[in-house]
């Protein structure tokens, strides 16, 4: 009690010195979110005489027999969904009510990702690029998601969420331009293609290594409760991922400082040639957020109304309460891990072909376009067709652009170059000079760097 007495006291102490501090910067501090002091505050005052467990890292009670908590002790967590497969809406409450605009916009951003996949995974087939990994199947995750974030959100992705940029806006010619690594391209030529990234869309730039953007959102997401933005940070990755100890680690944090963030993960059934139960045995990823102290729900990533309602309320609910949530999209990958997996050697055709043709989230979502009339074979045709058309143009234009000049190898590590770096760059140039029969400069940019 003693202990418990000082804390409140001290605490009492600090808010009666912060108030009193004049002008602009007391007056910004009593609008943040009151930070909860913690545990001592909340804990209630020891009573020896009650039997009960007074352990303070668990609430329970005493049993007198012995038993084991079964794995399936909880039967499995449901999968929310909004659409059947035929894209009628099951229970009406549920219809997200969207406007003809914003549906139709739903599919034809999908409908253009998968249009983007297609060109761009064949060109490197064509050896074109160096390598893609498309998102065949998951489009559904990807702009339902999207659509219920605030454009001031921040984004942390894994790899394969590129419609969610594309729903933020980032254009066709910057896709292009980064998996061709060109002059246009925002990272400068310096990553493997698939890895985007936009300052401007809130959208951080992708890493190869898995699940370092787990705790990295985490570490986001408390900066933004403290400078009290109501912002959220939403973060992306597999179930392969949650493997990772990273994983924990984000979950944690996020619980115990108490962060607006929503954990998205993609169940797509593999991680690369890893299926699912060799991947865990427990029930799924959403069956782990209690046990972290946060919000889970599992719904049918299928489904874009249901990616949308789970999203847009866990969103509404982690800036107003302070709090994570964790959504599992239950969903299936239908191309390749990437274009260095051939799915063939551990997954049969057969099953690759009924995700594709009996429960895919493009055609769910045009079911239901269809039904209302708002979508018509000739409108399919048309879209088709000015899609790819869109696609080939800045597939083209990326094609034929230069590489980044070469100096900008060296740069945008520090603001001014150092002595070794001065030293390693001297060294290319006379190397590349001597043989620059081997070296094709007119390919790439000369154009004048500014420090």
């Amino acid at each position: 009690m003693a202990a418990v007495k000082s804390m409140n006291k001290l605490y009492g102490v600090c808010v009666h010195a912060a108030r009193r501090t004049a002008g602009l910067k007391a007056s910004r501090l009593l609008q943040h979110r009151a930070f909860r002091v913690g545990a001592v505050q909340r804990q209630q005052p020891f009573d020896s005489s009650l039997e009960k467990p007074q352990f303070p890292g668990a609430s329970a009670e005493f049993v007198d027999h012995l038993e084991f908590i079964q794995p399936n002790v909880i039967s499995g967590i449901p999968v929310y969904r909004v659409m059947d497969r035929q894209g009628n809406i099951i229970d009406p409450s549920q219809d997200p009510q969207l406007s003809k605009e914003q549906v139709l916009n739903f599919y034809q951003k999908m409908t253009l990702l998968n249009t983007m996949d297609r060109i761009l995974y064949e060109s490197q087939r064509q050896g074109r690029i160096s390598f893609y990994m498309t998102n065949y199947g998951e489009e559904g995750t990807h702009i339902g998601s999207a659509a219920a974030l605030d454009p001031e959100d921040i984004v942390f992705g894994q790899y394969r969420e590129a419609g969610v940029l594309m729903y933020r806006g980032f254009p066709l010619d910057m896709f292009m331009a980064q998996c061709y690594a060109n002059a246009d391209d925002l990272g400068k030529g310096r990553q493997m293609p698939v890895h985007y990234g936009s300052k401007d869309l809130n959208f951080v730039t992708i890493s190869s290594p898995l699940a370092t953007q787990i705790p990295q959102a985490a570490g986001a997401a408390y900066a933004l409760k403290r400078e009290n933005m109501n912002r959220a940070v939403i973060c992306y990755f597999g179930e392969g991922a949650a493997s990772e100890g990273d994983a924990h680690a984000g979950f944690n944090f996020s619980a115990t400082l108490e962060c607006p963030i929503i954990f998205f993960c993609r169940n797509n059934g593999y991680a690369i040639s890893t299926p699912t139960n060799e991947q865990y045995r427990g029930d799924g990823i959403a069956a782990r957020g209690p046990g972290y102290g946060m919000l889970s729900i599992r719904v049918d990533g299928n489904d874009v109304f249901a990616v949308y309602n789970a999203t847009k309320e866990a969103r509404r609910r982690a800036v107003a309460e302070n709090q994570p949530f964790l959504i599992e999209a239950m969903t299936y990958r239908i191309g390749h891990h990437s274009t260095s997996d051939d799915s063939s050697a551990y997954r049969s055709v057969d099953e690759v072909n009924y995700w594709d043709k009996q429960d895919h989230p493009i055609s769910r979502l045009r079911h239901y376009m269809t039904a209302r009339n708002w979508w018509s074979e000739d409108d399919e045709k048309s879209w088709r067709k000015q899609s790819r058309k869109t696609v080939m143009v800045a597939f083209e234009k990326a094609e034929k652009r230069l590489k980044p000049n070469i100096e900008l190898m060296f740069t945008d590590v520090y603001q001014e170059m150092t002595p070794n770096l001065n030293k390693q760059r001297d060294a290319m140039w006379r190397h590349m000079k001597q043989y620059k029969e081997h070296y094709p400069f007119e390919l790439f940019d000369k154009e004048p760097i500014s420090q």
